[in-house]
């Protein structure tokens, strides 16, 4: 039951708000207009009744004190409203078997103002029947000379009589809708504009602040976030200081260490020692540099991701040129531009091509135009590829696959990872996946 409720409903807040502040318009509306025609309906029939009696009161005095050779030319010459019928007769229409009417319709003769009128007025004798919806009364002459019989048969009522009214219904409904939907809009913009800062804030530790004005709720919402971000700016950049300080700490007694090696006599041992050294400088390096946030601080361009795509791929293949020429080329358009952090976004395709051409032996770069308001970008190899279960498992610092990324291969384990953080913070993300054919494939998406 839920499963289609939420197929219908609208996906936001502002949309589900003001859909069921419409049925609630509507269903209000519906009532109104309901007692509103009941009403009208009994004002209609409240109308006709003092219309009818009062016809049937003068019609039935004009008779009675006419001479009977007048009555027929008096009865003739009197304009009767629709619905209404009357004739002198002879005998009473009046039959045996026909329905007794009841009082509703009663009151349309008024026989009770006949009767109690002077006796010169009064009517010998008082008849009524229903058939077929119409009111039959039958009306003995004071002399017993005929019968005034008289027929009633009324229009059903109209309760929308007038041609202006649905009009105006309808115009006052779409000018409620368009303002129920314009406060609801209103009123579910914080919580937009909370989301916005939210994502934001994920890109980039230094987004602005929210806004703290509006009304008590929100500015308390929105100072409570502005605090929460102000935190986080400053875990990190402790975090960061943190790391610089010991770097900085370490390179002292690296570079001591690298002087005392040269000075060693063995040859072998003191290659071995300043291999190792080098080896702990470029992980410190690596360390900081995953760690630094350099990338929040460089201003977001416009760039073309196509050149940018084969500028990394001609500085690889100039740094590998025992490479074959077909080892690095790009498939894609040759202009697309995007918004992004240019030195960032080269050091995380650089990576990813780098990672390619170590394990896969190629790098092949596939940039397809945007699509539904993103950007794909693959980087594909020729290599062993990666297990399912460790796909995910790569992207952690640190992290190594020995069975087909050994130490020899270089690396530290942070060339993925600062690959996503930079992605991330862009908006956009990367993932691994095995390519059919053989080979991994480093999938990127970026908003358009």
């Amino acid at each position: 039951m839920r499963t289609p409720l939420r197929r219908v409903l609208p996906g936001t807040l502002a949309g589900r708000t003001a859909l069921f502040l419409l049925l609630a318009l509507m269903a209000v509306q519906a009532a109104g207009l309901t007692i509103h025609a009941l009403d009208r309906v009994d004002l209609q029939r409240a109308a006709i009744e003092r219309e009818v009696s009062a016809r049937i009161f003068g019609l039935w005095r004009a008779l009675v004190v006419a001479t009977p050779e007048r009555r027929a030319s008096i009865l003739g010459d009197i304009e009767l409203p629709q619905g209404l019928e009357a004739s002198l007769d002879e005998q009473p229409t009046v039959r045996v078997g026909m329905l007794p009417a009841p009082p509703p319709a009663l009151r349309m003769v008024r026989p009770e103002m006949l009767i109690g009128g002077p006796p010169r007025l009064r009517p010998r004798e008082i008849q009524a029947g229903m058939r077929f919806g119409t009111l039959y009364a039958a009306l003995l002459m004071p002399d017993g000379t005929a019968w005034l019989n008289v027929s009633i048969h009324l229009p059903p009522p109209r309760p929308w009589h007038s041609p202006t009214f649905l009009i105006a219904f309808l115009l006052m409904t779409v000018a409620a809708a368009l303002l129920i939907v314009w406060a609801t809009r209103r009123l579910t913009r914080p919580v937009r504009d909370l989301a916005q800062a939210a994502n934001a804030l994920g890109r980039d530790v230094n987004a602005p602040p929210l806004p703290e004005d509006g009304p008590r709720e929100v500015a308390t919402a929105a100072h409570a976030f502005n605090t929460m971000a102000a935190r986080i700016r400053r875990f990190v950049g402790d975090r960061t200081q943190m790391l610089a300080a010991i770097g900085h700490d370490l390179r002292t007694p690296i570079t001591r260490l690298k002087l005392r090696a040269e000075f060693m006599d063995d040859d072998e041992q003191r290659a071995k020692m300043l291999a190792d050294l080098e080896e702990m400088e470029a992980m410190i390096n690596a360390t900081l540099a995953f760690a630094r946030d350099d990338a929040a601080a460089e201003p977001s361009v416009p760039l073309d991701l196509a050149a940018l795509c084969r500028t990394v791929l001609d500085e690889a293949a100039d740094a590998r040129p025992e490479a074959e020429a077909e080892s690095f080329f790009y498939t894609g358009p040759e202009r697309l531009t995007v918004r992004g952090r240019p030195i960032a976004l080269k050091r995380a395709l650089a990576n990813l091509v780098a990672n390619a051409a170590n394990y896969g032996g190629t790098a092949r770069v596939v940039l397809e135009p945007p699509a539904g308001g993103g950007i794909r970008l693959r980087v594909e190899d020729d290599g062993p590829g990666i297990p399912p279960e460790s796909q995910e498992a790569v992207f952690q610092p640190f992290r190594r696959l020995e069975a087909s990324r050994n130490r020899e291969t270089g690396g530290v384990g942070l060339g993925l990872p600062i690959a996503r953080n930079i992605l991330r913070a862009h908006g956009g993300d990367v993932v691994l996946r095995n390519r059919e054919g053989g080979g991994l494939a480093a999938v990127v998406t970026l908003p358009a």
